[in-house]
């Protein structure tokens, strides 16, 4: 209990700083979605968005290429993946199919400043999972 109440209090002191990983929840991702106030990035392979789908509004940037994307010139960010590249500052959060991926993603972008970045560690598996059951349920 001691550990978490050490966290909660430095969480809000040490700003970028932190390495702190916070993972989004599906709600807390709908509301980003929702709110337009999200870069989501989705770090599988182009095939596996093709074949399965992606949730709306993201970035399909493979895992392999996320280091050197977040690297990019701006036009060639633009060019080749046909959206605005995200600044250091803007609200990343990275996904993929189960969490693994995203988590790694996660990483590399924190090694390059990316310090608000997060990562949705459900996945396209929770996804699905709850778009179903709120479809079902006619919310």
């Amino acid at each position: 209990m001691a550990v978490l109440s050490y966290l909660k209090a430095i969480k809000g002191s040490c700003h970028n700083l932190c390495t702190i990983s916070k993972d989004v929840t599906y709600k807390e991702l709908k509301n980003l979605l929702s709110s337009k106030n999200i870069v989501l990035i989705d770090v599988r392979e182009k095939w596996e968005i093709l074949e399965y789908g992606k949730i709306p509004g993201s970035i399909n940037i493979p895992l392999h290429e996320v280091s050197e994307a977040l690297q990019m010139d701006s036009r060639d960010f633009k060019e080749k993946y046909h959206e605005v590249k995200p600044s250091k500052s803007d609200s990343l959060v990275f996904s993929c199919l189960a969490g693994v991926r995203s988590k790694e993603a996660l990483d590399t972008a924190r090694s390059l400043g990316f310090n608000s970045a997060k990562h949705y560690a459900g996945g396209w598996k929770e996804w699905v999972t709850y778009e179903f059951l709120e479809k079902k349920q006619g919310n």
